[in-house]
């Protein structure tokens, strides 16, 4: 199952006080890769802070073919934007393994009327959420498959906090809304470059520098946009 490792940096942003009392409330959870947490239209139930997994929120289209819009990792919430009985329109699923906090959607609610520090945090949050799924959908339209998979390999890279990971070629194809053999050959070109390497479904990050040089600007993007998030959380501390 993996070491229970790994902080959420929103959580470890709050004043002191405010964060033990939030995770007070919270309930780790191991999720396994390829794990469902809510579908298009379903009512939210629970809210989770990664650690040290991946959640990816994905467009499922007819057929069986999908296209991820946001990824979330340490520095993110899943399951906001969200009122009572909400829902969003993806589906939320782990395409890396690892460690969540998780708390009742109600509960959660509650604490952000209580509390002006993480009503204030989570507004921001959802603002680069959303600016997050602006750019992926540009990102989807006028960049390569193999810009993509390096944009979303650093990602993974900066929130799992390990150089080797799990990774399936299915559940890479899913979130890139790509073919298997589309995949197979972004990756062969990424190994062959020096900057990956890949074996029995576990990826290696080797070169660092070679795959940001590789990614698409997005990755810069998206990357100064969450951790603006994380920064202005810690100025508005007491």
């Amino acid at each position: 199952m993996g070491d229970n490792t790994g902080a959420n940096r929103l959580l470890d942003a709050l004043p002191i006080g405010e964060s033990r009392r939030l995770r007070r409330a919270l309930s780790p959870v191991f999720l396994d890769i390829e794990t469902v947490l809510f579908e298009p239209g379903e009512p939210i139930t629970f809210v989770d802070f990664p650690r040290n997994c991946v959640v990816s929120l994905v467009t499922p289209f007819q057929g069986g073919t999908s296209v991820e819009v946001a990824t979330i990792g340490n520095e993110g919430i899943v399951g906001v934007p969200m009122c009572p009985g909400g829902s969003l329109a993806f589906r939320a699923v782990s395409s890396v393994a690892g460690w969540v906090d998780r708390m009742d959607a109600a509960r959660f609610l509650d604490e952000i009327k209580a509390d002006r520090h993480l009503h204030e945090l989570v507004n921001d949050y959802v603002r680069a959420f959303f600016g997050e799924i602006a750019q992926a959908a540009a990102c989807n339209r006028l960049h390569s498959n193999e810009e993509r998979l390096s944009r979303w390999l650093l990602m993974s890279h900066d929130r799992v906090g390990t150089d080797e990971f799990a990774i399936t070629h299915e559940v890479l194809g899913q979130i890139l809304g790509s073919r298997r053999a589309t995949v197979t050959l972004s990756a062969e070109r990424l190994r062959a470059a020096g900057l990956i390497s890949y074996h029995r479904g576990r990826v290696t990050i080797i070169d660092r520098g070679g795959l940001e040089a590789a990614a698409c600007e997005c990755y810069r993007a998206i990357t100064t946009e969450l951790d603006g998030v994380v920064r202005r959380a810690y100025q508005r501390r007491p």
